[in-house]
């Protein structure tokens, strides 16, 4: 898979999907920035949560768009690795596939920065 070619996939789908329903997204991007400025844990902690609930969930473009907020937030390779490990022990075999997709996506992104 072309990680940055699904990340702008996905960001088309998400314009589409906000213009059919306004009110609705921005309830959600509402949610969103409460959630992730309130709080005690801090934001790239969230953003490892985040892509621990996208790897179980099994959603390629959530995978894709927290790996791309944790490059952005500084996160290294080995923290990533981290996360996808408890993934696949609460997971098994199917958080397996997916964390490996995870740690590809994290390999593509971060060579562009």
């Amino acid at each position: 898979m072309i990680w940055t070619e699904k990340l702008s996939d996905t960001r088309n789908q998400l314009r589409t999907l906000n213009k059919a329903i306004p009110e609705a997204s921005r309830a959600f991007g509402g949610l969103s920035k409460a959630v992730k400025e309130g709080g005690v844990l801090d934001f790239k902690t969230k953003e490892f949560v985040a892509l621990g609930i996208a790897v179980s969930t099994r959603c390629e473009a959530c995978i894709a768009l927290h790996v791309e907020t944790l490059i952005k937030a500084g996160a290294r390779r080995e923290e990533v690795s981290d996360v996808l490990a408890m993934c696949v022990q609460m997971g098994g075999g199917p958080a397996m596939m997916y964390a490996a997709k995870a740690l590809e996506c994290y390999d593509e992104l971060s060579s562009k920065e």
